[in-house]
Order: structure tokens, then C-alpha cells, then sequence
């Protein structure tokens, strides 16, 4: 939320910038009202820092909504300038969701809208040794379910680069344990026409909780359930 908040305040002071050359037409309480903006602005960079993210952005809300009022009534032209989020691409099986999944998902969504491909059965089968305990139509619906997640997808059984080409990410975000190598992966993206996507992974496991992979959930259920 802190990101999409910090380019919500640029938005307004672009168009905070597009005002500059138009104040010779405004009288004195219209040209308060973009003075009153700014100080909302002010208010909105502030409570951002200090991490207070529901005043922030309350207070660009205001900021934004002066502004959009002197536009809606022909006293300021505006071209609103949205920034276009990155696609941010993740990719696992997710058999038994568990805290490292949904941080791995909070992780990648501070970089963008997050996309996710699911595992096949049979690849998952191939990759773990080990049958999947959900099948790949309830490992989608479940990751489909969870915030921040803007798509997921299931994979290509004999083409692992298939959705991720369809994707068109801007980002791929690789856990510490995936087997992809970095370079290795931008390489294969570059000979299927993706040259600017950019690689990322995260160097350390969450190891603050237990248990923190499929695997250790189910060897604890072992344990306590299993006679």
C-alpha cells in the first residue's frame, strides 16, 4: 500500500506542476484552493514517512480532489498522469499455503501487480519427488483467492517459459530455493523476444515461523496426526 500511495503523490504533483503556468487566470480563492493543495500534498509526503498510511492518503485524496473540482468547473485543464504498474511475475506450486507463500506475494506486490503461475500436477510431480496433496484446479482457485494477487494462471505442461511469454512481465520475483538461475533465466527470456525483464530473488527463506515450507507441514501432521 506505502507504494501505490507514493505514486498516487506523484500523480497529484505532476498535475500540481501543470498548474504553474496557468495562475495568472485564477482569482484569489481558486488560486487558495491550489494552495490549500499543496499543503495537503505536504501533509500526505509526511504521514507517508512516518508510516501513518491512512492519513497519507486521506490527505492526497484531498489533494487531489481540489484540483479535480477547478478542472470539472474550467478553471484548470488537467491531464491526470497515472503510472501503469509493473507486471511482477511469481511462479511456484503453493501445495499447502502457508505463511512464506502469502510473504513471498506481499513481497513482490511493493514492485507491481502481481501475477502467478501454478505448477501442473505432473510438473510438480517431477520437480518434488513427492504427488501434489491439492490438485492444480484447487492449488489455482486457492491462489486466485488471496490478496494482492491480480492473476494466476496454471502452467504449460511441456513448456515452462510458455505463460511466462504470454505474461510479459516487467519483474520476476525467484524465491531462494527455486532452481532457476538468474542469468540462466534472462537468457532463455531474451532468445523468446523478452530483452528488459528484470530478475529478482529474494536471498533469504522467512524463517520467523515454523513451519515455513509444504514439506515441514507435512512432517509436522506426520508427527502429531500419524500413529
Amino acid at each position: 500500500m506505502k507504494d501505490r500511495i507514493a505514486t498516487y503523490i506523484k500523480m497529484v504533483e505532476n498535475a500540481l506542476e501543470q498548474t504553474e503556468c496557468q495562475k495568472s487566470s485564477l482569482n484569489k480563492e481558486e488560486s487558495d484552493l491550489i494552495n490549500l493543495a499543496k499543503l495537503y500534498l505536504e501533509d500526505s509526503k509526511y504521514y507517508l514517512e512516518k508510516e501513518d498510511l491512512v492519513t497519507s492518503l486521506a490527505t492526497i485524496s484531498y489533494a487531489e480532489g481540489l484540483l479535480d473540482a477547478l478542472a470539472r468547473l474550467g478553471k484548470l485543464k488537467i491531464e491526470w498522469k497515472r503510472e501503469k504498474r509493473k507486471k511482477v511475475l511469481i511462479t511456484g506450486t503453493f501445495d499447502i499455503l502457508h505463511e512464506g507463500h502469502i510473504r513471498l506475494i506481499e513481497e513482490a506486490s511493493k514492485l507491481g501487480d502481481v501475477y502467478v503461475i501454478v505448477s501442473r500436477d505432473v510438473n510438480a510431480k517431477k520437480n518434488k519427488g513427492r504427488e501434489v496433496i491439492f490438485p492444480e484446479n484447487s492449488r489455482l482457485k486457492i491462489v486466485s483467492s488471496i490478496k494482492n494477487v491480480k492473476m494466476a494462471m496454471l502452467g504449460d505442461e511441456n513448456d515452462y517459459l510458455k505463460k511466462v511469454i504470454e505474461v510479459s512481465p516487467d519483474i520476476i520475483v525467484l524465491g531462494p530455493d527455486q532452481k532457476f538461475g538468474e542469468e540462466q533465466l534472462k537468457e532463455e527470456l531474451k532468445k523468446r523476444g523478452l530483452n528488459n525483464v528484470e530478475v529478482i530473488r529474494l536471498k533469504n527463506r522467512f524463517n520467523d515461523f515454523y513451519p515455513n515450507s509444504s514439506t515441514q507441514v507435512i512432517l509436522e501432521v506426520m508427527k502429531k496426526f500419524c500413529i
